[in-house]
């Protein structure tokens, strides 16, 4: 009767592994769960610190973050807005790199 139980025990826990298991996995299109908070975490970093920022219109510049890769979009007035866009995203914690696809009117 132990070794009925100890393989039913076995044979719950393997199926429980992989129904869940699975779905908190990261793959090259997907952030686990973990990796989205994180993202989630330093999107809202970049955003206050472009809100922040005198030399930036942080309102109007998106920000969307994939496991630590950064996009800013949006349109600014200034070439140099732009720049410092750039600028002030990649010194955030966090950022592993930051693509500016920020339009100038």
């Amino acid at each position: 009767m132990n070794k009925l139980r100890s393989f039913l025990a076995l044979f719950y826990v393997a199926i429980a592994s992989l129904i869940l298991v699975p779905g908190c996995a990261s793959s090259r299109t997907k952030a686990s769960t973990g990796e989205f908070i994180d993202d989630s975490v330093v999107t809202a970093k970049v955003k206050a610190a472009l809100v922040r920022n005198d030399s930036t219109p942080g309102t109007a510049i998106k920000v969307e973050t994939f496991k630590g890769v950064v996009q800013l979009s949006g349109f600014v007035d200034t070439a140099a807005q732009k720049a410092e866009a750039s600028a002030v995203a990649g010194k955030v914690e966090g950022v592993k790199e930051v693509l500016n696809d920020i339009k100038v009117k």
